[in-house]
């Protein structure tokens, strides 16, 4: 499996190597990462491992040093498991039944007392399987925006702190595996750390950021992890975005992993779309100008941050917890970047109770029945009370006129 790993890692190798030279774009970055030759970069793959070399590779051109457990690589091993409501367990020892993740870790030691961390996870759905939306069959997942545009803005954030003069923190670049799968990669490195973690004042996470709309809405989750975020978020956006802020440090994101450490995060994020987790998730779809914008403010608040010294940890309400439990569904994918009353449509699926009702993208939600839906939270709670079965009235404002449909579960 080495040999065959090592021909096809200089495969890529060969048709990456002027690109890695040369000064090196975000688009140039994906259009890698994202390639079909990657075949989605599944975790423990050969192909994923591609992609690992190719990350370590940029880090050194970048005058990165490594700061992993072997050079740039922090390897774990995990079971997976086969019951979606248990998790995958690590183990020390490989096996047939055991899957190898690759974290690919650079550090930028600017000799300061603080180290800021910034990641993004590298990993996808390889050939499609559990966690694909996509119905017809096995196809390659490139997943461009899911999330080699976040891999883009990462790399391009470190040539712009090793350019800078200005700032004094330290730099840790994370590109974690095994994201998809759980969280795997931060949650080992938070639990193995190659740094001390009690010197890391805050962490930055991409997770799909390369999907900016015409509205140029930009969500950021963490905000509440540390008193000084919401001020940096608002005096360094210059009206660049509409930000929809998110208090808690929990989500479906490797944030997560370093806010249950006790550090402050920012996640950003810019919303699903109808190619998520489906093989359209493809290079050319994606905002580079946008990447760029995000690339740019999240810089400027490294720099105002840089200045106050490690920051204070907040804990926040875990939003998670705070969900009902549903017997039935809608069939929409709720529109995340929404920060007006009700909750708007993003997408609808098909042959689904939403569908069938007549409902369409851009519906804004505001009644189920008898409940006023006035935000995401209480949408779910209005979804919550009913079963399979039954029938009701749903209010949502379409072109500025409501409209009210019947909807059966």
């Amino acid at each position: 499996m080495r040999a065959i790993i090592g021909i096809l890692i200089a495969i890529a190798l060969i048709g990456c190597k002027k690109e890695v030279e040369k000064p090196v774009s975000m688009q140039d970055d994906v259009a890698f990462l994202a390639s079909d030759s990657l075949q989605g970069r599944d975790t423990g793959t050969p192909y994923e491992l591609m992609a690992a070399d190719y990350i370590q590779k940029r880090y050194g051109a970048l005058g990165l040093e490594p700061k992993g457990a072997g050079g740039y690589y922090q390897t774990f091993t995990f079971t997976p498991s086969n019951d979606p409501h248990r998790e995958a367990t690590f183990d020390s020892i490989a096996s047939d039944a055991t899957i190898t993740g690759t974290n690919v870790i650079g550090y930028l030691d600017n000799k300061a007392e603080t180290t800021v961390v910034i990641g993004a996870h590298y990993d996808h759905l390889g050939m499609g399987g559990e966690g694909s939306l996509y119905r017809e069959g096995q196809a390659i997942h490139n997943g461009a925006d899911d999330n080699a545009s976040g891999v883009a803005v990462m790399l391009n954030l470190a040539k712009k702190v090793q350019d800078s003069a200005l700032i004094k923190n330290n730099f840790l670049f994370i590109a974690f595996s095994g994201e998809e799968l759980g969280l795997l990669g931060s949650n080992f490195f938070a639990k193995n750390p190659t740094i001390d973690l009690d010197k890391v004042t805050y962490m930055i996470n991409m997770d799909m950021v390369g999907r900016l709309n015409e509205e140029k809405q930009l969500a950021v989750h963490g905000v509440g992890t540390s008193p000084v975020f919401k001020q940096t978020l608002f005096v360094n956006n210059n009206d660049r975005f509409q930000v929809s802020e998110h208090e808690s440090g929990v989500g479906p994101s490797d944030h997560t992993s370093f806010y249950l450490q006790d550090i402050p995060v920012l996640h950003f994020f810019t919303g699903q779309h109808e190619d998520y987790h489906k093989p359209g998730d493809d290079a050319e779809k994606l905002n580079y100008e946008g990447m760029e914008a995000i690339s740019s403010y999240i810089f400027d608040i490294v720099k105002d941050l840089g200045s106050q010294g490690e920051l204070a940890f907040k804990k926040t309400k875990n939003e998670s917890e705070e969900v009902p439990r549903f017997k039935v569904g809608l069939g929409v994918v709720p529109d995340y970047l929404y920060s007006g009353e009700g909750m708007r449509i993003d997408g609808v699926s098909e042959d689904r109770p939403a569908q069938r009702a007549g409902l369409i993208k851009g519906d804004i939600v505001v009644k189920m029945g008898d409940s006023t839906v006035t935000d995401m939270m209480s949408y779910m709670r209005a979804l919550s009370s009913f079963e399979q079965g039954q029938k009701t009235k749903v209010i949502v404002q379409r072109d500025g006129k409501e409209v009210t449909v019947e909807v059966e579960f």
